[in-house]
């Protein structure tokens, strides 16, 4: 039998409400972040501060966009069966991942080029992810030494994107595991680049081209100019693909392109030889099929993540969502995480119901960098914990692992 919640600490006039939603916490908000209410909030604004090419870069997919589309509409698909009646007190929304015990269940995604679009972006969501203590991962394409970033934070993980040449990548892994990584993320939906059509048609390109579209969004927009690219040139010279391998690759706007051969290569195999090699947690990203889900499964992988890239490599790929029940129904010890269209507290419930153990999340922390650096990142963090919160109270449940199915029904 449960115990019905103790009803008088609750409020029982519009006018206590009314204060609650008045009270001095709020007040103390920046105004910068005033009009920031939910995670969609800083996409309008990071918008407003950045070249058309820069934004597109960030927000785009690939092709028709039905990936990204397709991400969104699949937890649009779920609805919930709240629970009434329980004592709902003494929430905790807390989560234990490889031994370590986070204090929420969510995390910053790997962002390729992300110092680029806001200055130093990678520690910025390093340095924001430390002080919420969720995790963060570093994608190999970032534009700053995994070095620097495990020093902002040693709880990081480094996402690798690798070739399928064996002797590249135990050079790669060693060079993680002497910088202190503890989790390493091997990310296995890009043997190419998709067909994003956006940066193309918006000019962005891969390295850079100054042209003269590109010098005019550039000069349009100075707050990214003078605060990202120049403060970058100013204080750290040109930014380079630090990461790829494990010798530093060539700078973002030269007209070398980063060594991205042979990674049409990559198999299982190379995957077996890194889990020999690799002391720490393994994980598996980009899946989306239960059949490699097993497979990364058995070959001894602490964790997959299940991701379409964001819809930015193949389009109409089924959105995560919908295979997820299927893999955390058969994954034994190994972990089940989860990306690609959250953005609510309510998204990460209904992940968590089907099975999920974690998620992660991309975009809105980087257009929260690109809002106010650290501090941005930290009230984005800030939103989504106070929505799980509340979704909590409002299913019945105390935390994200009492939640099942039995709380969801599909359309």
């Amino acid at each position: 039998m449960t115990t019905p919640a103790n009803t008088s600490s609750l409020p029982t006039t519009a006018a206590s409400e009314s204060a609650a939603v008045s009270s001095p916490v709020a007040k103390k908000l920046p105004r910068q972040f005033r009009d920031l209410l939910a995670l969609d909030d800083f996409e309008r604004h990071a918008r407003r501060r950045l070249p058309n090419m820069i934004y597109q870069y960030v927000a785009g997919g690939v092709e028709t966009g039905q990936g990204i589309a397709g991400n969104f509409d699949a937890y649009q698909r779920y609805k919930f069966i709240p629970r009434m009646f329980r004592d709902v007190s003494g929430r905790d929304q807390s989560v234990n991942l490889f031994g370590h015990r986070y204090q929420h269940p969510f995390g910053v995604a790997p962002l390729g080029g992300a110092s680029f679009v806001a200055y130093q972006a990678d520690i910025a969501l390093a340095r924001a992810a430390r002080s919420m203590n969720v995790p963060m991962i570093l994608s190999a394409s970032s534009l700053v030494k995994l070095e620097d970033v495990h020093a902002a934070n040693p709880d990081a993980w480094f996402q690798a994107y690798l070739a399928g040449d064996q002797p590249r990548i135990d050079r790669l892994v060693d060079r993680v595991e002497a910088a202190g990584y503890q989790t390493l993320v091997v990310t296995g939906d890009t043997p190419m680049l998709g067909n994003r059509e956006h940066n193309t048609r918006s000019g962005f390109s891969m390295p850079i081209k100054i042209t003269p579209k590109v010098a005019f969004e550039s000069a349009m927009n100075p707050r990214w100019l003078l605060g990202t690219v120049a403060q970058t040139f100013l204080r750290h010279g040109a930014p380079h693909f630090e990461n790829t391998d494990a010798e530093r690759g060539p700078p973002m706007m030269s007209s070398k392109v980063r060594n991205t051969n042979a990674r049409d290569k990559l198999c299982w195999k190379n995957v077996e030889a890194i889990r020999k090699k690799w002391r720490g947690n393994l994980v598996i990203k980009g899946l989306m099929s239960p059949q490699d889900a097993f497979i990364a499964r058995d070959l001894g992988a602490d964790a997959v993540i299940l991701s379409n890239h964001g819809g930015r490599q193949l389009d109409h790929t089924i959105p995560p969502l919908f295979t997820l029940a299927e893999i955390a129904a058969a994954k034994g010890d190994m972990k089940v995480i989860i990306d690609s269209g959250i953005r609510r507290g309510t998204d990460v419930m209904k992940a968590m119901a089907l099975g999920a153990d974690f998620v992660f999340l991309g975009r809105p922390f980087l257009y929260a960098t690109v809002v106010a650096g650290q501090a941005g990142v930290e009230h984005a963090m800030g939103i989504l914990r106070d929505e799980i919160d509340r979704d909590l109270a409002l299913l019945g449940v105390r935390t994200p692992g009492e939640l099942d199915d039995t709380y969801l029904r599909t359309l």
